[in-house]
């Protein structure tokens, strides 16, 4: 091995270090917030994922979702999708109980007014009481769309791409019904629109 070739690998071995270091001292939030970041990590929780029940499809990314039922907060049955066809849509899958959620729920409802009748639409998943729920829209005057389904192995998170379950969850959808990104954790202040816009 001749002299540049050890430097390289010394460089290379002592960045991989600072990287682990970086991760041990600080966590590794400004890397998961990143398009790489983000799947890598998604990658990860894929592999060690439970499986899951038999008939249930999993979306994957450039893969169109298939279609689910759930309930909007009135009972009605809403199809995803397909009732949002036309425009992206970023979907959020949270619960009232989980404090992450909760924190980025007011830029989700900025970026939501911002939107307007022609831009991304926002809908909010909650795998949580119907009851908690509607309650907590009143109290926080959350206005963009939000269904609910019964957290489970089989629950919207899981069917969109998220077998673990973390939330909160986001999943970004072309027009046309495409999963284009997949957001594991909470949005910065500010984030959001850089994250549906690239």
């Amino acid at each position: 091995m001749n002299g540049s070739t050890k430097v390289v690998l010394v460089a290379i071995a002592a960045g991989a270090l600072g990287v682990v270091a970086s991760l041990l001292t600080s966590g590794p939030g400004p890397l998961w917030r990143t398009e790489v970041g983000q799947r890598a990590l998604n990658s990860a929780m894929q592999a060690s994922a439970p499986p899951v029940p038999k008939g249930v499809v999993v979306a994957k990314r450039g893969e169109r979702v298939p279609n689910m039922q759930l309930r909007a907060l009135d009972r009605t049955r809403v199809e995803l999708p397909a009732q949002y066809s036309g425009r992206p849509v970023l979907i959020n899958v949270w619960a009232s109980w989980c404090g992450p959620c909760v924190k980025e729920m007011p830029a989700l409802e900025a970026f939501a007014r911002e939107q307007g009748a022609n831009g991304v639409q926002v809908v909010g998943i909650a795998l949580d009481d119907v009851d908690a729920v509607r309650a907590f829209v009143e109290r926080t005057g959350v206005t963009y769309p939000i269904l609910i389904d019964a957290a489970g192995p089989a629950d919207a998170g899981v069917r969109l791409g998220n077998p673990k379950g973390v939330l909160p969850y986001s999943v970004l959808l072309s027009a046309d019904g495409l999963l284009l990104k997949q957001r594991i954790g909470p949005f910065e202040e500010g984030e959001i629109a850089g994250w549906a816009r690239d």
